[in-house]
């Protein structure tokens, strides 16, 4: 009997993610066929990226200067930062700049964002990245990961902010994006910390819009992206697993993940998981 409420349990499950995917294939072919929502230009604009070193944030780096946006890569690592700088600078002709900084240190932060507005000007579109997967059994991580870890994937976020969305408040023209991850929609074993952090940034960020839209009796223009990527190959956790009773799929390579970040934050959506259907997922699998 068990057995086969088991298995009758499975299928339902089964029956509700069809819909779920269903529902969101046409919601996705209604915005992008039938509302054929533009992505707007950023030639005009300051594009900083944290964690620019490697992997999505170099990603991002090369392809906003693809796109003619002048490029300020951030990274506490100089050297990687700086290739990615150079690497950029061999074949696109705007503007790239290179700084050094610890993002979970708040004096950091706001040192370099002093230099950065005088050498550069005001960023006007701001892509919190940086983050860090500490791998273990929740009772394994120690003190220092755990710290680490908040510092690195959510108070940096706040630091940030705090630095540079001010001149954006003022001209009333900006755009924050934040990577959270399929991990801050359902939990996932392993990465616990990680995965509070990651519920934390749509929190923020979805509490940060509502502030500025209430304070600015809805006059704000500064748009919000919060970006859930599923597991992207950055090097950052190996053999991950999932609580989902579903095939996944591989891993996503950054370069195409910039991509749909781009894309995401070009069309002003406020929300998108990469791919578009782990939006779906997520509560399939809670």
């Amino acid at each position: 009997m068990a057995e086969t409420y088991n298995h009758l349990h499975f299928l339902v499950k089964i029956l509700q993610f069809a819909l779920q995917i269903l529902y969101y294939i046409c919601e996705s072919v209604y915005y992008n066929i039938f509302i054929n929502r533009k992505e707007k230009s950023v030639s005009d604009e300051i594009v900083l990226v944290t964690g620019a070193g490697h992997g999505i944030g170099k990603e991002l780096a090369i392809q906003y200067a693809n796109l003619n946006a002048t490029v300020v890569c951030l990274d506490v690592n100089e050297k990687t930062n700086e290739n990615t700088m150079h690497e950029i600078k061999k074949t696109v002709k705007s503007p790239i700049y290179a700084y050094t900084c610890d993002v979970s240190n708040r004096e950091n932060v706001f040192e370099v964002a002093k230099k950065i507005k005088a050498e550069v000007g005001d960023v006007t579109i701001l892509i919190n990245n940086a983050g860090i997967m500490p791998c273990h059994r929740f009772l394994d991580q120690t003190v220092d990961q755990i710290k680490r870890t908040f510092e690195i994937n959510i108070m940096a976020h706040i630091w940030m902010l705090q630095a540079y969305l001010p001149s954006m408040i003022e001209k009333n023209h900006g755009h924050i994006v934040a990577l959270s991850s399929i991990a801050g929609l359902s939990g996932v074993p392993y990465i616990v910390p990680y995965c509070a952090t990651k519920y934390a940034i749509r929190g923020l960020m979805e509490a940060l819009n509502d502030e500025l839209r209430l304070s600015s009796d809805n006059k704000s223009l500064i748009k919000f992206t919060t970006i859930f990527p599923y597991m992207v190959d950055t090097g950052l956790c190996k053999n991950p697993k999932v609580n989902v009773e579903i095939p996944f799929t591989s891993l996503a390579s950054p370069k195409r993940v910039a991509a749909e970040i781009i894309k995401g934050q070009r069309q002003d959506i406020v929300e998108k998981a990469i791919p578009w259907y782990w939006l779906s997922v997520a509560e399939f699998g809670r």
